[in-house]
């Protein structure tokens, strides 16, 4: 199959077929964020029964069976080509796996060139318990989040996941439920997918590494948990899915799925002023040469210079320097402290600088 030059062809599907295959129409350097949930090579032998006799509900999907670490390692690495020529310069994946298969994908994934940056502990409070008593119980999974390569610029919303998380800096291990209840996909009240991922995971991705109408890709779509939370965060998304049906009953759940209003995407933590200097300012007339700047109780004034810089007595400097020094502190930040007086009232040259930004700046976001 030829790549798709039109990457817009593809967006918000699902394709059947196999994943190496179908990764190769995909132009390069197309996708935003890719979220791999591939098959962990679990080599059960045998099945898992409890204590009471009853059948364990484990993996053992064709899909999850290799011959050898060899053949596994093989379809990894082929993968994972894909992936990094289909990802942007700047963009993100993120790798799920077990002790069975993570370190193995990891090491590839650095042979590749790949740059982690993370790698992130899904605890879950939940878990499966270890019915045979042999070793402890598998609470946890591993993600890998990385980038292309080392100097990429790729998008991280520090800012919002610190609010996520009560207003504390989210740490790499998340405490998440595994899927159950209503969100865990049934017919016949069997489960579709034997590891469909929680939503809540895929929110924590999606938010943290992506930004509205970026492009998602899942090369390993399942049920359709990563299309969902992508839909919902007002993203696109292509998904490759080799089953047919793991491909209806994904269309299906995504289908109905409603994009949240465009005010509740924004991300307005992240947003920041672009840096003015002082001197811009005096560039553009917003302060003259040889305005008198005053503080706020106007104890303190200084005259401005032309190069921007200010003398107040002997303290000449930024307006922050003088700030300092007249208040006899090491440091201070002089947009907060210096007034200009326009029409009788004092403005200050924090102020001044706001609609310096507003004039000359459009679409201030999270990258500037």
């Amino acid at each position: 199959m030829a790549i798709i030059k039109d990457i817009s062809q593809l967006r918000n599907q699902i394709l059947c077929g196999d994943t190496i295959k179908t990764l190769r129409v995909i132009p390069d350097n197309s996708v935003d964020l890719i979220f791999a949930d591939p098959p962990y090579n679990l080599q059960l032998r045998d099945e898992l029964w409890r204590p009471n006799q009853t059948k364990v509900d484990a993996v053992n999907d064709a899909w999850d069976r290799f011959e050898s670490f060899d053949e596994y390692d093989q379809f990894s690495k082929q993968w994972l080509v894909e992936c990094r020529r289909v990802l942007k310069e700047d963009g993100v994946i993120w790798v799920i796996g077990s002790y069975h298969n993570i370190f193995r994908i990891g090491k590839i994934m650095q042979d590749l060139g790949f740059w982690i940056i993370n790698d992130i502990i899904w605890i879950k409070s939940n878990p499966m318990p270890n019915f045979r008593g042999t070793r402890f119980t598998n609470a946890h999974e591993t993600m890998i989040f990385a980038v292309k390569n080392r100097d990429s610029h790729y998008t991280f919303h520090y800012k919002s996941m610190k609010a996520y998380n009560d207003g504390v800096q989210m740490r790499s291990d998340w405490d998440i439920p595994i899927c159950s209840g209503e969100e865990r996909i049934r017919i016949n009240g069997q489960k579709v997918h034997s590891t469909q991922k929680p939503e809540e995971l895929m929110r924590r991705i999606i938010i943290s590494t992506s930004n509205p109408g970026d492009l998602i890709l899942d090369p390993f779509m399942g049920s359709g948990t990563t299309g969902s939370v992508a839909k919902l965060l007002g993203r696109d998304f292509i998904g490759i899915e080799r089953d047919e049906n793991y491909t209806r009953v994904a269309q299906e759940r995504i289908s109905k799925v409603r994009t949240l209003d465009e005010d509740l995407l924004d991300y307005p933590l992240e947003k920041r002023d672009p840096r003015v200097p002082f001197g811009s300012l005096l560039a553009s007339g917003l302060i003259y040469d040889g305005e008198t700047l005053y503080s706020r109780d106007r104890k303190f004034h200084a005259r401005v210079l032309s190069n921007a810089t200010i003398v107040s007595g002997d303290a000449a400097g930024s307006i922050h320097q003088v700030s300092a020094l007249l208040q006899g502190k090491p440091n201070f930040n002089g947009w907060n402290f210096w007034y200009v007086e326009r029409d009788g009232t004092m403005v200050s040259v924090d102020d001044l600088r706001s609609l310096f930004i507003k004039k000359n700046y459009q679409n201030i976001g999270a990258d500037v």
